[in-house]
């Protein structure tokens, strides 16, 4: 039976741009009995040489410095957004008028209000959306959710979730769009906090209220050469300097709607921590937890009735764990975070093959950003808030 070709338009060519569409084309590799595949029709970035850069190596059929032309060309089915925040409401628009399915990478939009307007945009389409929530694609990760809802740690008690890296944590990294509110929205919120808020909404389930604080720890950064670069890059003393205007660290308090209690803590300033997506869940019969810096290892403490598996053990990936074989045969044989990616890309392709939505979409986008508008009023009234609906009424 011949596949169903899917074709790829990806909409900014920086380094997330192209690690999706790497994945668009190992997808095929990795998984080969799939009866669908992707082609890389088209990419645009508004910087001409690295469109053209990104045509040459990767594969694209063409290039171009235009995004509405991702949109317009005839071969494409599903949208990949990869920009800078300030344009995912555009772009959607655009792209969900006409019929397109939209992956975007988070945190969709600069704020919790703009999500909210971009699900609905997607909603009232009718278009598939998907959301770049890669750490839900761990194998590990699959296999801590499996003992979740197989009812193996008890009643849920205690989650503690933490994004600490260490990207911003060097005062002479440049101003890149992720430290501007007017670029990227808020900045340790939306950038790493939406992964945090994610994962435990997938193990430990809705947040219902909340406490929470921010800060800015470094105030100014050397202003970048524009399309130079990452937001990893560096600058130099003597360079000119610009203001950073979001916050560098969130923490939170919140009560779950299963009564578990936990915490949320993210900091993209700190130094120690390289990349340190982690979390830790208690239950009444188990706990379990894990370190993207030790991606394919999960810490799980069951002990047996007579105490004599009394401690953490340490679970190390292999094919027996979801998806790990399409990538390595043997226990110990690692992945890494493109991996995930690949998954993450395959998942949305046999959604949007089969015609049958897959998490997370824009509501779960949605769900975070409730979670974060709470946040963001607790800032201001330093006190507990109650998360509360965004959802705007079909049009």
């Amino acid at each position: 039976m011949e596949k169903q070709t899917l074709g790829i338009g990806v909409i900014g060519m920086g380094w997330m741009g192209q690690v999706h569409a790497r994945s668009y084309c190992l997808a095929r590799q990795r998984f080969p009995d799939d009866r669908f595949s992707a082609r890389l029709a088209i990419c645009s970035d508004s910087v001409e040489e690295r469109a053209q850069s990104a045509r040459e190596t990767l594969g694209f059929d063409r290039a171009t410095t235009r995004w509405r032309d991702v949109i317009e060309d005839p071969d494409v089915q599903i949208v990949n957004i990869a920009t800078p925040n300030n344009l995912h409401v555009e772009i959607v628009e655009a792209a969900a008028a006409a019929g397109k399915h939209i992956f975007c990478e988070k945190p969709v939009g600069r704020s919790p209000e703009e999500t909210a307007r971009i699900e609905a945009i997607a909603r009232n389409s009718g278009v598939m959306s998907f959301v770049g929530f890669n750490y839900r694609w761990a194998p590990m990760v699959m296999h801590a959710k499996h003992l979740i809802d197989a009812g193996e740690l008890g009643e849920l008690t205690h989650y503690r979730g933490r994004f600490f890296s260490m990207y911003g944590s060097d005062p002479l990294g440049l101003l890149s769009w992720r430290f501007e509110r007017d670029i990227a929205g808020y900045g340790a919120l939306g950038d790493i906090m939406a992964h945090v808020t994610d994962m435990a909404h997938y193990l430990c389930g809705g947040v219902k209220r909340l406490v929470s604080n921010a800060h800015t720890f470094i105030s100014e950064r050397p202003i970048p050469i524009p399309g130079k670069g990452t937001h990893y890059s560096r600058g130099a003393p003597d360079d000119p300097m610009g203001a950073v205007s979001n916050e560098d660290y969130v923490g939170a308090l919140v009560e779950f709607e299963n009564d578990a209690r936990g915490t949320f803590e993210v900091s993209r300033s700190i130094f120690g921590p390289k990349n340190q997506m982690a979390f830790e869940l208690n239950g009444t019969r188990g706990a379990l937890n894990w370190d993207f810096e030790r991606m394919n290892e999960l810490a799980l403490y069951q002990p047996d009735a007579d105490w004599g598996r009394d401690g953490y053990i340490r679970l190390v990936g292999g094919d027996r764990y979801p998806f790990h074989g399409n990538f390595n045969p043997g226990d110990g044989s690692g992945l890494g975070y493109e991996d995930m990616k690949v998954i993450e890309a395959r998942h949305f392709l046999k959604a949007v093959a089969e015609g049958r939505p897959c998490a997370p979409t824009f509501s779960d986008a949605l769900s975070v950003a409730e979670v974060h508008a709470a946040m963001i009023r607790s800032w201001s009234s330093g006190g507990w808030e109650d998360v509360t609906s965004l959802r705007q009424d079909a049009t």
